[in-house]
Order: C-alpha cells, then structure tokens, then sequence
C-alpha cells in the first residue's frame, strides 16, 4: 500500500527541511538530547499559535499546587475564559514522549481551546521521565489533578460528572492512563479525549512503509518508554496505568474520542486501543486521518486538515 503525505502538511515540511537541512538522530537511549530537540520544538511549535495572554484576551489563568500520590508537589494552571459558567472541565495532559513538554510550552494550545468553547481547562505539568518521575509517577500526577479538580469543583463551578481528561501523544496516553485509575479508584469521569497517544510500550519494530514520513521514530519510542518504565520495560511487570495498551480489560472506562494520523506510529495502537474499547461496549468515537504525520494539527495549525481535526476536538468539548 502507498501513502501520501498531505500536501500541505509537505509543503511545511519541505519548507523546514530547505531551512535547517539534514540532521543526524539522537542515539537510542539518549533521552537528554531527545528532551533537548523536543523543547525546541515545541518552543517553535507554540510560536505558530498566538502568544498566551496576549493572544487570548478573554482567556484568564491562574497556577495552584496539587500534591501527588507520592507526596510530590505539582504544578497545574486553570484557565477560564472570562463570563462563562459552563460546569464543565477538562483536565489536560501535555505531549513530549514522557520525557519533555510542560504547562509553559502548552499555554496557547490550552488557552485556545477554552477561548473557543468556553470550557475551563486545568493543564498539568506532571514530573518528566526519567530524572523526575518513572513508571506510574508522570500518571498520578494527572490523576493527582483530576482528584483535586473534583474537590474544587464547588469553588471552580465545575459539576464534578462533567469533566474530562485529554491529551495529546504521551498526553494521550497519560490521558487513557488517568481513565484507568479513574475507574479503578470510582472517581466519575465523563469523557477521554486522546490525541495520537501513545499507549503502548511495544510498539518498537519499524514498518518501512511509514520510514519516510515518521516524526516521531521507533527508536525515539524506546528512548521515552525505557526512560518511563526502567528495568520494568518490555516485561510483563509494566504498570497497565503506565502503559494503557497493557491493560486487561476496558470495560467501564470513560467514553473516548481517539484520533491519530495515518503516518504515525501510533496508528495501529490507537486503532486497536479504539476498537478494544468499543468491543468492551465502550461508547467510542476514532479518527484516522488520511495523510497526516504525528502532531500534524500543530505543524500546519492553518491547514485544512487541522481544521477539521481541532473542529472536531471542540465539539466534542463543548458537548461536556
């Protein structure tokens, strides 16, 4: 089968490519300098969105301190777009292949879903693999969040049925992570929306087919899960929370909204984690959208396909 790559997602990417030319990839394993290149980019990601506050004057935020299961602080921002009263939430978890991204990075791209539907937003800046936190740490803490929304949610105007959590690549899976202990733990949840994640820690070997358009590659996916899991990793001792794919059984999880790109290799994983949870009677909505790379929404933010993904992305928020 041959792909193709959207045409306007190529021509940004043969644009960066005339730009800054061929560069080598980091080792296997070398999280720091993957870490590195993924602040940059998301640096340079963001400066494709308008600068937050300026760039969202409806938009407020204000930082608090949750504490996490294992007694570590934890930062997490709540944005509010100014008159609105929706008694929805969502609680958001950053990208960054566990090992990068946080709160900062992710102001504008949070900022501008709360400008658009009026939804709040609380955006956690959970602990990085591996120097910060390792196996289920980065996921308590957004369950940490979720918990704490909930105890505010009188304080907030937040009905406590009506939140959400989402996220985008290890967001994602941070995000189906978070579902998990939701459910484990009887905390109410009302929706999870999970953004090209990435759920599955086996997902190592390189499909030459998609070789040419990966930005996110199968050796970059061992370096963030190694950092992740440890010792624990390519075991049957990796935590199900951690690594949702891992999980036994779907049933009861949150409804879902999955979306991944066709020349990502997450597809096949978040394909299969979409389809497992409509066979466990999950209700359950997937995209796969044609000709797209990872983060492709953020690459061409003005490109039609992103359009059409963020317009779905608000929809399904603003139905909280």
């Amino acid at each position: 089968m041959a792909f193709t790559l959207d045409p306007e997602l190529a021509a940004v990417l043969q644009a960066l490519a005339e730009q800054s030319g061929p560069t080598p990839p980091p080792a296997r394993d070398d999280w720091r300098t993957l870490r590195a290149r993924g602040t940059a980019s998301m640096r340079w990601l963001a400066s494709l969105l308008p600068a937050y506050p300026s760039g969202f004057p409806l938009v407020k935020a204000d930082s608090h301190k949750v504490r996490s299961a294992d007694g570590a602080e934890i930062l997490v921002r709540w944005y509010e777009k100014a008159d609105s009263a929706p008694g929805s939430a969502v609680v958001y978890a950053h990208g960054g292949g566990m090992i990068a991204g946080s709160v900062d990075l992710y102001d504008s791209v949070v900022a501008g879903y709360v400008q658009t539907t009026g939804v709040p937003f609380l955006s956690v800046d959970y602990r990085l693999a591996p120097d910060a936190a390792t196996g289920t740490g980065p996921v308590e803490d957004v369950f940490a969040a979720l918990a704490w929304l909930g105890g505010q949610a009188a304080e907030l105007r937040v009905d406590p049925r009506r939140i959400a959590v989402m996220g985008d690549s290890a967001g994602g899976g941070l995000a189906a992570g978070t579902a998990i202990l939701a459910r484990e733990r009887g905390v109410p949840l009302a929706r999870q929306a999970l953004l090209y994640p990435m759920l599955d820690d086996r997902t190592l070997t390189p499909d030459p087919r998609l070789s040419p358009y990966v930005a996110w590659t199968w050796d970059d996916n061992w370096t963030g899960w190694h950092a992740l899991l440890g010792t624990a990793f390519g075991t049957d001792a990796v935590p199900p929370e951690a690594a949702p794919a891992r999980v036994a059984t779907l049933a009861g999880l949150a409804p879902a909204y999955v979306e991944v790109g066709e020349l990502d290799i997450f597809r096949a994983e978040a394909v299969t984690y979409a389809q497992r949870l409509a066979e466990a009677d999950v209700s359950t909505e997937l995209h796969v959208h044609s000709g797209a790379i990872h983060e492709y929404d953020r690459l061409a933010p003005a490109s039609r396909l992103a359009r059409r993904a963020v317009e779905d992305r608000r929809r399904v928020i603003s139905a909280l």
